[in-house]
């Protein structure tokens, strides 16, 4: 193929291909040049025009294909169009003559219309250049098209389209012969040159006036009559065509247009739409036949005809857009109700028509408001109002005509009710759309929509009641506010009127619908509403029988009540389930007999009102068992199935009564039957074993019934045929956008629509679709469809012989059928048999003995070649199952070779489609099947179909089945690849576009052979890459054909390729295909674009949306103008399409494709991506809301641009988004939050502001969040202000994650204030409205929870701006403090649930930020040392906080434990349930708690920390004075714990009060912790451990913890296992300081234990105290029992999961290893840190026997500790680590144990074992010297020798080990080592014990001195040296101290020359450097302070050496000298000095 990529085509390697290759080189050459014309030079073209276009011009003479004919055009097109144009009158002339040619002959065909094709591109192209050769063109064309077939017309009007738009104007003359052609193309047989047709004249009314003038009227006629017959292509052009001529007629009236032409008739608005009425009502026949029609009563419009009408209405108005639509709403909504009229009995002279019109209607009324923004939506909907007002006055005046016979048999009543309907439907529907927006409306009482839609529910007819009641149904699932009230209002006006039939009826269908709603209604009803309902119900149905005029009606109501109220779950139903059993039971009589004397006893009138009630008593059966499924226990079932086998029985009896009473009885019956069949598919089949073959007989009879006419085919099979197979039969069956109502033309025109009147019960029903009305089947059609259902199951369930005889019974039946009537019976058996193979199937049973084969076989195969394709389908897949029950590869074999011979033998079209798509089948089914001789035979045999060429249905199922096959032989299939693909590319350039069928399946081909081959496709290998470019050049092929359902089909193979072969795939192209079909009309294109667009964003988003930009700016006009890319980017493109969208699967995707882009894009494009968001958010927020946030800024003085948002609003031209729904702001809002979340992951920068705006300074494309910060805050501000609930709630959670992200960013301008803080007023006003009474509890709880976290972030730190937030939480306190009585009754109970624990863990939020506010300020080391942070945390502040909490805190501290109390009750198992308070808790009740827990569970942390925090406030000391019996006018008070308010007689004792709290508080905790689920939040593990360190903070609770162990040793467990599962450090360390905690209280327990036991035994003996502390006399530690073992454990967890190798199993040896030490991370060390300082603690807790037992496990750990982390620092510093386990030695060494009388000896061998230990450390291991820090050992050499007694480190061996190591470290070169060295001798040195100090003394300070004077020698050369000389100073300095007198001169003797060598003379001190200066200085005090302290040595040693003497005193007088000198700077002089001496501190010596 790459020889195919030049400018000339390569005719020596074209001429060697073979014919299919010729035609794949022509196509890839045709494609390549349409590119490469455009990028060449025009002077290269001119050079090679000439042979270029002798090539082209010799390929039409090659009999070009479809797709090559139309490329080939196009390059002629451009060709001269670059180049020269003098040939091309030459080329004209040659197409001319090619089309004159006389040779009819097929194969001459494709030459001659690719001559005309040629013709329509070039005048495209050269339009007015090609002068007035056009008029011989056109003749010629247009004298072809008399003689032409299909194909030609197809392509001539498609060419004259062409021809006219390259035209314009200029082709005036033509247009009359054009208008005649087209004309006769309109109502073409070939449905695909009507459509050409319709485009050409769409072409040609854009200039010829008279299309819309003059001929207006038979332009209309004409379009009427090529709608009939048509389908749905057809209809969608000619739609297209009549609407826009339409509209054109209308506006053409502005002047400007038509001033050249003054002569042009005006048209009205009137006479246009009367004209489309004419086609909706008449249809295409004239006055005069159709009044010939009207007398003989006949006529009626054919359904097409008016689908097509329909459709241009819609067109119609789209083309004058939403402003004129809202300008001439009311005059158009009458228009279109008109249609529906008594005006017209026409349309609604049988129901089936009424429904069919209502659809219409309906339609055009909710396809053109969709369109309109919410206002105008507002609007509408008022309009609609005040037309069912007129409706409805006018049947008042009929009603109230006094004489009673006119007033029943007015038809007019009647008549007006489809008006009504349809108003009532579509008001409706747009307040559902319109969501809680439609706020303004439902308030607003001028428009009186409730009362206008309530006052409808008396009307007679049921139909309206009935809209009127889903009418309702949607305001309440719109505005939730609404349900309560208008149930109430309905069951009261219900009550009132129980004795109108009307009201009965109406109200209970108003109540059914409204229970209906609930389950959309997140926040419910209140519960009591359940048993009004009830009670009602039973009222009715036991007062049925009082007066027979309202017999049904109330019977019909007191059922369908029921069944409603059951879809309101277990919840409620458990309430009154023994009575909806009992009333269940009385329906039915008990016993056959008494069955009987009601057939001999009733008469017609009762039977009918029976039968309902029964038929009801079922429904609501059947309601319970599918909405309260957990009721169902072995109990209830069974007094459910008692009355069962009586309604078994009545069903058997209903003929002979039918027969008995005729025909009034014939729908009741029917429907009764319905409701039982449909119970018993609910049913289990075993539940009814004993009834099965009285059911299946009564199953067959319907069936088969012999006075059934209907044939329902698409309903029946539809869901029996498989998913994919159905788009065999019509894009009918497809979703469009039409479906709604192209579903009518399914049906044969003796069927209806669904529609609700047809089952009142599926009023509550969920609706499948969304929002649309509910559309119930006739009965006569359900009741087939049930049957169907129900027969599979039956059938898979009686006995074997049963089946056989009711399967031969069946096919008999069908036999004995005549004519039509046949055809419906073979249809319903197929149905039955196919669901009955469908079920056995599904249960993995088998079809049981042999002889069953026979009968089904043949019922399967008289299917198959039944001339309906549908039940071909169907029989397909049944024959596919029949194989796989039968489950034996002889029978499935057999079953092939049928249809192979069938296949090879038949000629008809319908065998031959039928026994292919067996073929299919089988393989879907059967994998297995394919043993390679069958695939080889199958495939052969489907080949030769598919070329077919006669009978295109042939070739569309053997592709299909081709593709299944490909499908499911998997790599099987291989071996056929490339001949499969050569056949489907070949078909693909040959078929005709006409064909559109055949290419859908070609496509489905090249699908499954592109997954076929799979990532295969990326292989380089030559057979691969020629694979690969067939596949690409299949999709480009398809990509050009004109039917958008193949052009879906090639986006999808191309989505696939990409998958496997990326690189292959070119991407530009694809993104340009994908956006010029984003808006295609075809909804199924439009999926496959986004489909694809959503595979494509998640590996390249950003290459996707550049390239769209890319494309969007070069091209002119080839994209969709209604995705405005150019301006928005793909991003906003899809965001318009989103909110114009109304196919919920479309929807998510775009979503997905969206969040995928974000994702990956925002970051980089945050500018672009805030924009469009606060573009969508804006284009409709209110401007009054807007300009209160903008006057508030400027109060603040923001800055200047905070206008912006006015200047956008004003000018709605530059808006991108125009009237965006509240769905699509819901989205903007959440893509806000997730673009917050995505810049967390980013940069730092994008939050701090200094950096940001540093960074934008140094390159202005860097972008950054914080410097979009006011954006941010206006688009949370409008969202939260908004009329949409959603979008409040959206909006509260961007302005939460707003203030949590940005709380702490400093603003750089201001010190000491942060950037949020300007935004007060604006964080204010978006959260004052959450508080109003009117606001939905969900809104008011998130609002309370984003209060809560504003006044914790500390931005605001003056208390009164606190005030304005603080107000709103304490308004909302003073609301919930009544408890859960008295909030609002219009939602369920937990829904005030809801909102009082979000109000209380707000105000606990608070508390708990207050507390450590105060904490931290009252300890100011812990406060952080920038100056700007405690200017925030100011005094005002931190205490502030907490007095503004002070004020309410005794009410919430009772609110916060009664929130506890119930928690506590709610979270125990259910086996306590029984001791449960009956009426429930302080702020639930009993029947709503298991909603009301989900509230709990998410706010009871923060309760209980704060509860926890307050309690340890009053240190459980004082008593609360209001704690005893009053108790603030609560309703159940949480003073006793859990007996109740009942038992109060009793007052408690304080401390009974506070052990009832503390365990309160402990229980929730430990039972929280104990068992954690794995959805436990982070926030709710720190909350309650938080609240257990600050129990423990205090005495009293630390009592009660250390005085009971088991308590202790259980929580210590707990907390081992929080730890072990939870990795997170911060909650480790939380558990640790718990455990501390605890440990402390043992510790004090013990103290005190000791304390009393002394104070008793004062005067006994000391020997006769009892051990206190664990190990007790033994010194035994039982796990389990003890303490300090559990303690242990934790500990060693810790450590050993920070420092693996202190585990001696882990390092395979007790002893030392040799590993390299290591620096743990931060959290590491403090993890260690804490449980060291545990392990510590731990001998206090022990008696002297139990501390031996764990002292060697406690040193193991800590020197460990010390050996593993013992890391060189540099500056000589210790890790962290190592502090702590020196702080841990030091704790443990000093123990009091070690000198306890009884452990003393144990203790002092173990001590010294740690230290030698401690000395090993330093010995090489293997041989190895390990890196350890010397300091850090020699400190905890140190730390021992200061810290133990004497004799613990006084023995030699140990002593001259320790002196060693002190005398190696000093020889240490490392100056830091030596440092700290020196300053540990000082500390040994000092020790007061002469047994410690003098060995060190007397071994090290010779060496010292040494040290010292050879410093003294070589002079210090920098500060290290210097330091080392003043620390050896010091040394001798302490030496002297402590030195005995006689000794003493000595030491002063070596020290004095030693200081005096340094000092400087005043000559050398101005030269000397910093260094010896500092020395100097250094000596110089040290001598002054000697001297005068030893001044007798001082004096002789001064006197035996007079050079030390003049050096001295030259020194001094330097210095006075120098000091003179420097005394302008004091301060200076002093500051440098403090620095440059470096302090050190050791902070455990």
């Amino acid at each position: 193929m790459e020889l195919a990529h030049s400018l000339l085509l390569n005719e020596e390697a074209y001429s060697q291909l073979g014919e299919v290759q010729k035609a794949e080189f022509i196509f890839d050459w045709l494609r390549y040049l349409e590119k490469l014309l455009l990028a060449t030079s025009r002077s290269d073209v001119k050079e090679k025009q000439k042979t270029l276009v002798e090539q082209l011009l010799s390929l039409l003479n090659s009999s070009p294909g479809p797709p090559a004919r139309k490329l080939l055009a196009k390059n002629l097109g451009i060709l001269y169009s670059i180049g020269d144009t003098f040939s091309v009158y030459e080329t004209i002339d040659k197409c001319n003559d090619l089309i004159r040619s006389k040779d009819d002959s097929p194969s001459y065909l494709p030459t001659k219309l690719a001559a005309v094709v040629c013709l329509g591109s070039l005048y495209k192209k050269l339009g007015r250049m090609l002068g007035n050769t056009f008029t011989d063109t056109m003749g010629n064309i247009l004298k072809a098209m008399k003689s032409a077939e299909s194909q030609g017309r197809y392509e001539i009007m498609l060419s004259l389209q062409n021809i006219l738009k390259g035209l314009g104007a200029a082709a005036t003359p033509c247009h009359r012969d054009v208008y005649k052609a087209a004309r006769s193309c309109l109502t073409d047989r070939s449905m695909a040159v009507r459509c050409a047709a319709a485009k050409c004249l769409l072409e040609l009314q854009n200039e010829a006036s008279f299309m819309w003038t003059t001929d207006l009227d038979s332009v209309a006629t004409l379009c009427f009559k090529s709608l009939e017959g048509s389908n749905y292509d057809v209809r969608i052009s000619v739609s297209k065509l009549l609407g826009t001529v339409l509209a054109k007629a209308i506006i053409s009236k502005h002047p400007g247009v038509a001033t050249s032409r003054q002569s042009i008739r005006r048209v009205s608005l009137e006479e246009v739409l009367e004209l489309l009425g004419t086609g909706f009502l008449r249809g295409s026949s004239g006055f005069l036949r159709a009044s010939g029609d009207m007398l003989k009563g006949t006529s009626s419009v054919s359904r097409d005809v008016r689908v097509g009408v329909t459709q241009a209405y819609v067109v119609f108005v789209s083309t004058l857009g939403g402003a004129w639509l809202e300008k001439n709403f009311a005059a158009f909504l009458s228009h279109v109700l008109s249609l529906v009229s008594q005006l017209h009995p026409k349309v609604t002279q049988t129901q089936i028509d009424a429904v069919c019109g209502r659809r219409c209607v309906s339609f055009i009324l909710r396809a053109t408001v969709r369109d309109l923004g919410e206002k105008a939506q507002i609007a509408a909907a008022k309009d609609i109002c005040q037309a069912i007002w007129k409706l409805k006055k006018v049947v008042e005046a009929m009603m109230s005509d006094s004489n009673l016979e006119t007033r029943l048999g007015s038809t007019d009543v009647a008549a007006s009710q489809h008006m009504l309907v349809c108003a009532l439907q579509e008001l409706g529907n747009l307040i559902h759309s319109l969501g809680t927006t439609a706020a303004p409306l439902l308030q607003d009482s001028s428009a009186g929509v409730l009362d206008s839609v309530i006052s409808v529910i008396l009307h007679p007819s049921v139909s309206v009641r009935l809209a009127a009641a889903w009418c309702l149904h949607c305001i309440a699932v719109a505005s939730p506010s609404y349900l309560t009230p208008l149930l109430d209002r309905c069951l009261e006006r219900l009550t009132v009127l129980k004795s109108s039939p009307e009201a009965v009826t109406g109200f209970s269908f108003a109540v059914a619908a409204l229970l209906g709603a609930v389950k959309h209604c997140p926040l419910g009803i209140p519960h009591g509403k359940g048993k009004i309902i009830m009670t009602l119900a039973e009222d009715l149905l036991c007062s049925a029988a009082q007066n027979s005029r309202l017999s049904a009606q109330r019977i019909q109501a007191g059922w369908l009540l029921i069944a409603a109220l059951m879809t309101l779950g277990s919840a409620v139903v458990s309430h009154h389930l023994a009575r909806v059993l009992l009333l269940w039971k009385c329906v039915f009589p008990v016993s056959p007999k008494d069955l009987e004397t009601e057939k001999s006893r009733g008469d017609s009138f009762t039977w009918q009102v029976t039968l309902e009630g029964r038929a009801g008593a079922l429904c609501a059966v059947k309601s319970f068992v599918s909405h309260c499924g957990d009721l169902l226990t072995e109990e209830v079932i069974q007094r459910l199935l008692l009355p069962v086998p009586c309604a078994v029985d009545l069903l058997t009896q209903l003929s002979s009564i039918l027969k008995t009473y005729g025909s009034p009885l014939k729908t009741p019956s029917l429907v009764y039957r319905q409701r039982l069949y449909e119970l018993l598919i609910l049913l289990p089949p075993e539940t009814y074993a004993g009834n099965l073959c009285a059911i299946l007989k009564e199953l067959a009879a319907d069936l088969t019934a012999p006075d059934i006419q209907v044939a329902a085919s698409t309903f029946l099979l539809s869901h029996l045929c498989h998913r994919d197979d159905l788009l065999l039969l019509s894009p009918s069956l497809q979703e469009t956008d039409h479906r709604f109502i192209e579903e009518q033309l399914l049906l044969d025109n003796g069927i209806a629509c669904g529609s609700l009147e047809y089952d009142p019960y599926s009023i509550y029903e969920k609706d499948i679709e969304g929002d649309s009305v509910p559309k119930p089947l006739p009965p006569t059609l359900s009741v087939i469809s049930s049957a169907v259902k129900l027969f599979g199951v039956v059938c898979a369930h009686v006995g074997e012989a049963q089946r056989l005889l009711i399967l031969e019974q069946l096919l008999d039946s069908i036999k004995h059928a005549k004519g039509a009537r046949q055809q419906v019976v073979q249809l319903h058996v197929v149905s039955s048999v196919s669901s009955f193979l469908k079920y056995v199937a599904g249960s993995k049973k088998n079809l049981g003995p042999e002889e069953m084969r026979r009968p089904t076989l043949a019922l399967v195969m008289g299917a198959l070649e039944s001339p309906n394709p549908l039940l071909r389908c169907a029989a397909a897949e049944a024959w596919a199952r029949l194989t796989q029950v039968v489950d034996d590869g002889s029978f499935t074999a057999a079953l092939a070779q049928v249809s192979f011979d069938k296949l090879k033998s038949a000629r008809d079209v319908v065998t031959r489609t039928g026994h292919s798509l067996a073929l299919g089948s089988l393989h879907r089914y059967l994998g297995g099947i394919s043993s390679s001789q069958h695939l080889n035979s199958c495939v052969g045999i489907l080949y030769t179909l598919s070329q077919d060429s006669t009978s295109p249905d042939v070739q569309t199922w053997a592709l299909h089945a081709l593709s299944l096959i490909i499908d499911s032989a998997g790599p099987l299939y291989h071996m056929h690849v490339e001949p499969t693909l050569s056949l489907i590319i070949m078909l693909l350039l040959n078929v005709p576009p006409t064909h559109a069928e055949v290419h859908q399946s070609l496509g489905r081909c090249l699908n499954a052979l592109i997954t076929a081959l799979g990532p295969e496709l990326q292989g380089n290998s030559t057979s691969i890459s020629a694979l690969r470019t067939s596949c690409l050049l299949g999709c480009a092929v398809m990509q050009d054909n004109p039917d958008c359902l193949v052009q879906a089909q090639a986006i999808s193979c191309l989505q696939q390729l990409h998958m496997f072969a990326p690189r292959h795939v070119n991407l530009s192209g694809l993104v340009s295909c994908l956006c010029v079909n984003l808006c295609s009309p075809y909804l199924l294109l439009r999926r496959a674009v986004v489909a694809c667009l959503r595979q494509l964003v998640q590996r390249e988003a950003a290459e996707v949306s550049e390239h769209a930009f890319v494309l969007a700016k070069d091209s002119r006009e080839e994209l969709t103008p209604d995705a405005n890319i150019r301006n928005v980017g793909l991003e906003g493109a899809l965001l318009t399409l989103l909110d114009k969208e109304t196919d919920q699967r479309l929807c998510h995707d775009i979503k997905e494709t969206l969040n995928h882009m974000l994702t990956s894009m925002a970051v980089d494009k945050l500018s672009f991506w805030l924009k469009l968001c606060k573009d969508v958010l804006a284009a409709s927020a209110d401007f009054t809301a807007v300009t209160c946030v903008d006057t508030m800024q400027e109060e603040e003085g923001d800055k200047g641009d905070d206008a912006s948002v006015l200047t956008t609003r004003n000018d709605d031209k530059s808006h991108p988004f125009t009237n965006p729904r509240w769905t699509t702001r819901v989205f903007a809002a959440e893509c806000v939050c997730r673009i917050i979340n995505q810049c967390e992951n980013a940069h730092s920068a994008h939050f701090d502001i200094a950096l940001a705006q540093e960074m934008k300074k140094r390159d202005s494309r860097n972008d950054f969040l914080v410097l979009h910060l006011a954006d941010l805050i206006r688009m949370a501000f409008m969202a939260a202000t908004d009329h949409s609930d959603q979008l409040r709630l959206s909006g509260l959670e961007m302005l939460l994650v707003v203030i949590r992200q940005f709380a702490t960013i400093l603003e750089p301008e201001f010190p000491g204030h942060v950037i949020l803080e300007q935004y007060q007023a604006n964080v204010g006003a978006a959260l004052r409205p959450a508080f109003t009474s009117e606001t939905p509890p969900d809104v008011t709880a998130k609002a309370c929870q984003v209060c809560s976290a504003w006044i914790a972030s500390g931005v605001v730190s003056d208390l009164n701006d606190l005030r304005r937030v603080h107000q709103l939480l304490v308004s909302s306190l003073t609301k919930i403090q009544a408890g859960k009585e008295t909030l609002s009754h219009l939602y369920n109970e937990s829904a005030s649930t809801m909102e009082i624990l979000a109000v209380l863990k707000a105000w606990a939020e608070v508390y708990i930020i207050a507390v450590e506010r105060h904490k931290n300020h009252k300890q100011p080391w812990k406060t952080t040392t920038s100056s700007e942070e405690s200017v925030r945390n100011g005094s005002y502040s931190s205490d502030g906080l907490l007095d503004l909490v002070h004020a309410d805190l005794g009410t919430l501290s009772r609110l916060w434990l009664a929130a506890l109390q119930d928690f506590a009750l709610l979270t125990l198992p259910s086996e306590f349930a029984s001791q449960l308070p009956v009426e429930g808790g302080t702020f639930y009740t009993a029947e709503t708690s298991e909603n009301a827990k989900l509230h709990y569970y998410s706010s009871w942390a923060l309760i209980l920390h704060a509860t926890a925090l307050w309690l340890t406030s009053t240190g459980f000391v004082v008593a609360d004075p209001d704690e005893g019996a009053s108790n603030l006018s609560r309703p159940v008070t949480p003073t006793s714990m859990c007996q109740g308010s009942s038992s109060g007689a009793a007052v408690k004792s304080p401390e009974d009060i506070y052990t009832d709290r503390f365990h309160l508080i402990l229980g929730i905790s430990v039972e929280f912790l104990c068992s954690l689920r794995s959805d436990a939040t982070m926030e709710s593990m720190t909350a309650s451990l938080h609240a257990l360190q600050a129990l423990l903070d205090v005495p009293w609770p630390r009592s009660k913890i250390g005085s009971d162990q088991d308590l202790g040793i259980e929580l210590l467990n707990v907390l081992h296992r929080v730890i072990l599962t939870r990795e997170s450090p911060s909650i480790q360390l939380a558990s640790l300081e718990v455990v501390r905690q605890i440990i402390c209280a043992a510790q004090e327990h013990v103290k005190e234990k000791r304390r009393s036991a002394e104070v008793d035994d004062g005067a006994a003996e000391k020997e006769t105290l009892p051990e206190f502390g664990e190990g007790k006399d033994t010194g035994g530690l039982v796990p389990g029992k003890s303490l300090v073992f559990a303690a242990l454990e934790l500990c060693v967890c810790i450590l050993v999961r920070q420092l693996p190798e202190l585990n001696p199993k882990l390092t395979g040896s007790p002893g030392v290893k040799a590993t390299k030490p290591q620096m743990l991370s931060e959290d590491g060390s403090r993890l260690v840190s804490a449980a060291l300082i545990i392990l510590s603690e731990l001998p206090a807790v022990c008696s002297p026997e139990g501390s031996i037992s764990i002292l060697p496990t406690i040193l193991y750990l800590t020197i460990g500790v010390l050996r593993e982390t013992a890391v060189r620092l540099p500056g000589g510093k210790l890790s962290s680590t190592v502090e702590a386990s020196l702080q841990a030695l030091r704790g443990i060494l000093s123990s009091p144990m070690a000198s306890a009388e009884k452990s003393h000896t144990a203790w002092t061998d173990l001590l010294r074992s740690a230290l030698t230990t401690v000395l090993d450390c330093w010995d090489p291991v293997d041989g190895t010297h390990q890196e350890l820090d010397e300091v850090s050992l020699l400190t905890a050499i140190t730390v021992f020798i200061l810290s133990t007694s004497p004799e613990v480190t006084a023995i030699p061996c140990l002593q001259k080990r320790c002196i060693e190591k002190f005398k190696v470290t000093l020889e240490i070169k490392d100056p830091m080592v030596q440092i700290k060295t020196y300053q540990l001798l000082l500390s040994i040195f000092q020790n007061p014990s002469p047994a410690v100090s003098y060995p060190y003394i007397y071994s090290l300070v010779s060496s010292i001195m040494e040290k010292l004077q050879e410093i003294d020698k070589r002079k210090p050369e920098d500060t290290a040296e210097l330091q080392i000389f003043q620390e050896g100073i010091k040394v001798l300095e302490a030496l002297v101290a402590i030195a005995e007198e006689q000794h003493r001169s000595q030491l002063v003797a070596c020290l004095l020359p030693i200081l005096i060598s340094f000092l400087l003379d005043e000559n050398a001190l101005g030269s000397a450097t910093t260094i010896m200066r500092n020395l100097h200085d250094f000596a110089l005090q040290k001598l002054m302070h000697i001297g005068p302290q030893y001044s007798s040595v001082f004096k002789s040693v001064m006197a035996s050496s007079p050079a030390l003497k003049a050096r001295l005193e030259a020194a001094i007088k330097g210095n006075q000298e120098s000091v003179k000198v420097r005394i302008p700077t004091p301060k200076h002089s002093k500051h440098s000095g403090k620095n440059s001496s470096i302090q050190l501190k050791t902070n455990f010596l």
